[in-house]
């Protein structure tokens, strides 16, 4: 991905690591169009990164994504990369009875589904592009949970998989796959995780990852921050030492 002269929509770009990359990617003369459900969020960042774009788009809603997707194309024909950033993270007890559905529902329409409804409404562009990037944003927990959130867990998994199918889809066209996971940044994505001490700060994480970008050290498509790292290679690294380490022994 080339670091300067895109249009790059950005989902959940309002808030944490969206707005964070936003605000990085716009520094570098990219022209860059965030969504995401808050208006009020949405114009904040705006405001404070002039000629930056908004518009509201809420991912879990297919008709939503679907008319967003027409509309973002004719209001920025430029568009040549996107980042699905937007998603939520929420705690379960799965023993609960009765089991409340819904935040499984929610989290899989948003995290999982949201991703690929709007690929899919903007991959005809994409592919036209003489040079094009869609980026995904799953998570180190797509590679091993954290038990209090299963289905965040599960939906990050499979959009890794499915990024991995994407990848390999569209490796005769000029669209760059990528896959961004991050570890636990101090963002408001959960309640305490900006206050966390382990938790990586976010400025620390926005310019790791924007000098692997520069850079170009994304090998198999991923960018991954050292912190990361002992997450997504625990299957080989470990396995039991790390998940004892985000769950406790059991």
């Amino acid at each position: 991905m080339n670091i300067s002269g895109n249009t790059i929509l950005i989902t959940g770009g309002g808030t944490g690591i969206g707005r964070a990359l936003a605000e990085a990617l716009h520094a570098r003369g990219n022209q860059i169009v965030i969504t995401g459900r808050r208006a009020d969020v949405l114009k904040d960042a705006a405001a404070a990164n002039p000629g930056m774009a908004w518009a509201t788009l809420d991912v879990a809603d297919p008709t939503a994504v679907a008319a967003f997707g027409e509309q973002v194309v004719k209001d920025h024909p430029a568009l040549n990369a996107v980042i699905l950033n937007a998603g939520i993270m929420k705690t379960e007890d799965l023993k609960a009875e009765p089991f409340d559905l819904a935040t499984v529902e929610a989290t899989i329409a948003t995290n999982l589904l949201g991703p690929i409804r709007l690929t899919a409404a903007l991959l005809p562009h994409l592919t036209a592009q003489p040079q094009a990037t869609v980026m995904t944003v799953t998570s180190g927990l797509a590679f091993i949970p954290l038990t209090a959130t299963p289905t965040y867990n599960a939906t990050k998994a499979a959009l890794h998989s499915w990024t991995q199918s994407l990848r390999h889809q569209l490796r005769d066209t000029a669209v760059e796959v990528l896959e961004l996971a991050p570890p636990g940044v101090a963002t408001d994505l959960m309640p305490g995780h900006a206050q966390n001490p382990a938790s990586m700060p976010l400025a620390d994480y926005t310019a790791e990852v924007m000098d692997l970008i520069e850079r170009g050290e994304t090998p198999r498509g991923e960018i991954l921050v050292e912190r990361v790292k002992p997450l997504r290679f625990a299957e080989a690294d470990g396995y039991q030492a790390v998940f004892e380490a985000l769950n406790g022994a059991g």
